[in-house]
Parts: C-alpha cells; sequence; structure tokens
C-alpha cells in the first residue's frame, strides 16, 4: 500500500535486499551518506550553541555524565540498545538503518573538534537555529535515499504497529519519555529543545518533496503516516 504524505510523496518500506535492488543506489547512497553526516552536523551545532538538544539527545548529553564517552559515541552506544527493542517487535534493519547507527555519532565529534562554542549570546542562538533547520535537511535526505529506517525511527513504528496508537502518539511518548529520563540524569534542555519540536517536522516536509527519489516498485508497502512523522536518527 503506498503512503502518501500530504506533499503527495509516495515513500517505500522495503527489506535491506530489496532496498539495493530498488535502482539508483548511486544516487541515493550518496544522499543518504551526505543526510546523516549533516544530521551528525547539526547536533554538534545543538550542542555549540548551548540553548538545549533535541529529544534523544537531551537523553544522551544526561548518559556521558555516567559512562566516560563522548556524546557522539554515546549516539553510536545508544542506536545499538535501541535495535535490541527492534527484536521483539519484528522491525527488520535496513542498509540505512545500519550507516545512521554510526555516521550520525561519528560525523557529530569530529564537527564538536572542529567547531567552538560562540561567546556571544546572539551567535549561540543563531548556531541552535542553523542546526534545527540543518536537521530538517537532513532528515529529508535521509528519508528521501528510501534506504530504510534509523534505529530510534524503527523503534516509534514498531511500537505504533503493535499498540495499535498513531504514530504521533507512540513518538510523543517516547519524546517525552527520553526527555524527562535525560533531565532526570542532567541532560541539556532548553529553548533549543522547544524549537527543535515545533520546527523539525515543518522544515523536513517542507523539504522532504526535493530529496526523495522515486523507486520503480510496483509493490510499495506501507510506512510511516501521518504527515507529521519526522526522523529521530
Amino acid at each position: 500500500m503506498a503512503l502518501l504524505t500530504p506533499t503527495r510523496i509516495t515513500l517505500t518500506d522495503l527489506g535491506p535486499v530489496a532496498q539495493l535492488r530498488a535502482g539508483r543506489l548511486g544516487r541515493r547512497l550518496s544522499q543518504l551518506t551526505v543526510g546523516l553526516v549533516l544530521y551528525g552536523v547539526s547536533l554538534a551545532l545543538m550542542v555549540r550553541g548551548a540553548f538545549g538538544l533535541a529529544p534523544w539527545d537531551v537523553l544522551h548529553s544526561g548518559l556521558i555524565g555516567f559512562v566516560p564517552v563522548t556524546l557522539g559515541q554515546m549516539v553510536v552506544l545508544m542506536s545499538f540498545v535501541v535495535l535490541l527493542f527492534w527484536i521483539p517487535l519484528r522491525e527488520t534493519p535496513g542498509v540505512g538503518t545500519v550507516a545512521n547507527a554510526f555516521l550520525v555519532g561519528f560525523s557529530a565529534d569530529a564537527t564538536m573538534a572542529l567547531v567552538g562554542a560562540p561567546d556571544e549570546v546572539w551567535l549561540r542562538l543563531v548556531t541552535t537555529t542553523v542546526g534545527v533547520l540543518l536537521c530538517g535537511l537532513a532528515t529529508a535526505m535521509y528519508i528521501g535515499a528510501q534506504l530504510g529506517r534509523g534505529p530510534r525511527d524503527g523503534l516509534m513504528t514498531g511500537l505504533a504497529r503493535r499498540t495499535g496508537w498513531s504514530l504521533r502518539l507512540v513518538r510523543t511518548l517516547l519524546e517525552a519519555g527520553v526527555v524527562l529520563l535525560g533531565v532526570i540524569l542532567g541532560g541539556a534542555i532548553g529553548m533549543g529543545t522547544v524549537l527543535f519540536a515545533v520546527g523539525i517536522g515543518p522544515v523536513t516536509q517542507a523539504l522532504l518533496p526535493f530529496f526523495v527519489v522515486e523507486l520503480p516498485l510496483p509493490r510499495l508497502l506501507d510506512g510511516p503516516s501521518e504527515g507529521g512523522y519526522v526522523s529521530q536518527n
């Protein structure tokens, strides 16, 4: 069954072998790689802006206070922890799932090694805003490559399928839960967290039509619905 977003974009939900056989692989792999690297860059910019992080990154930033790893390394570690929950949910990893687990965290660490934190408040605000906008672009590129969900996306869609709840409700509950846990652990929450929550959906939805690589497939499976769906890497 085809998934049509409010912008009339058709997305597919395929297994890893079908993803590789679906065509336009060079374009899709390149777009996936660039999108995931930019996702890590956007995470680093929000860190440097110091106005608060995206929901899952609030948790990541809280956890590194107790585990001797960098933020990017925690993103990678948590990706594989989340993938363990895919097993009972019977979610199937794809090419993008594995790439996501590694590239976002490594890219974030590399960017933070190169980019320092601005001193002026207005520059920090600009850095945070650019981080959110860049994350929307990166998400559109990553989803548009049609090479599989990220670990946290699969957890969301798997829970929605198993419970029968809407994606919007499952996403809200998951993100509220990880933010709450992150805050308890001392994670970085603030205005940037609110900006991300409000802005990432519209930005991604606006840019997605420019990056979806249409696949010449006769069979399209169920995918994420409700126009508010955006990737959380």
